[in-house]
């Protein structure tokens, strides 16, 4: 036997071809259609000891961008060799992906010999032995955090409210936002009591109206997913992703309704997503808070949000864009 290859790609077609191809070459072979398929395979095969020697990837997936589970998959498992495959490739990609030891470049179409041929010339692996990944697992329990939403019913007073508002106890962040409300906080408390205090002294101020309190509730993923999460978020620095302490420097907030039954779709999807900053659970489960740094012109809707509407189990998107009141 040539070795164990996974093979990621969201087309029947060519996991299909490649699962004949590769078997008629003396490999075994396992396909996925997305990440996180590919993510159970790679934990189930850790926990049978029976790792892969290859693992042959698209970047483009339905779900979890490719390259970023690339960056997990080397830094779980740093000695298995990765072959890319992509019908959408360029320069800069085919440089991005050959900058990493140990890892081939093809672009579709692919012909079983040439694919054969690439893995050749890589230096044969393992997943057997996956790396110590270091580093706390978010604790979302503790401190508690929350989302509200205000109105201003005084715009005279705009800016005294915003300003009182940013400088409460408990606020770490208040963004004040074109959409169906005037400001999104963050408040953050070591206890759900100090985030109903923090609810209390918002809401005896006059001139606001709370929209909405919604509280950040762990996501319930799968053990795998959410360990493949963590690694990414402890490579990246927690704090980029879970926290949004400096949210002034976002282009705003998405507002993003589910189907309760899509969670670990929608959730590990819209968190791997470029310009996303944040994204964070709502309390019933049935919606998401996401903080993104969009770089599209002004006026223009978010390819972020056009990429969220086509996401199955997304209901609907609320787009609030954040506007600069105070200079840093």
């Amino acid at each position: 036997m040539k070795g164990r290859v996974l093979v990621i790609d969201d087309e029947t077609e060519i996991r299909r071809t490649l699962d004949y191809g590769l078997t008629h070459e003396g490999y075994t072979v396992v396909t996925c259609s997305d990440g996180i398929s590919a993510i159970h395979a790679l934990s189930e095969a850790d926990d049978s000891g029976e790792g892969y020697d290859y693992i042959v990837t698209d970047v483009f997936l339905p779900d979890i961008d490719g390259l970023k589970m690339l960056k997990v998959i080397r830094y779980i498992y740093p000695e298995v060799p990765v072959l890319v495959v992509t019908g959408f490739g360029d320069d800069d990609l085919e440089r991005s992906v050959l900058s990493k030891s140990n890892t081939g470049y093809l672009e579709k179409p692919i012909g079983i010999a040439d694919l054969v041929e690439a893995l050749q010339r890589l230096s044969r692996g393992y997943t057997g032995s996956p790396a110590a990944v270091t580093g706390p697992e978010e604790d979302i329990e503790g401190p508690f955090r929350a989302y509200l939403t205000v109105r201003i019913t005084e715009p005279d007073r705009s800016m005294e409210i915003y300003d009182s508002l940013r400088r409460m106890d408990g606020i770490v962040s208040c963004d004040a936002v074109r959409g169906d409300f005037d400001l999104v906080l963050v408040a953050r408390a070591p206890s759900r009591a100090g985030i109903e205090g923090i609810m209390d002294s918002i809401g005896s101020l006059d001139g606001i109206d709370v929209v909405s309190v919604r509280e950040v509730k762990r996501p319930r993923l799968e053990r795998d997913v959410e360990r493949f999460i963590n690694v990414y978020r402890h490579m990246a620095g927690s704090e980029t992703r879970t926290e949004t302490d400096d949210c002034s420097k976002n282009t705003g907030y998405l507002i993003v309704d589910i189907d309760p039954d899509s969670i670990q779709r929608v959730y590990t999807t819209v968190f791997f997503m470029d310009d996303v900053v944040s994204c964070d659970m709502l309390d019933e489960c049935d919606g998401l808070m996401v903080t993104i740094a969009d770089r599209g012109a002004v006026g223009r809707t978010p390819k972020t949000v056009q990429r969220l509407r086509q996401i199955d189990g997304v209901l609907r998107v609320r787009e609030a864009r954040a506007i600069r009141l105070v200079e840093d």
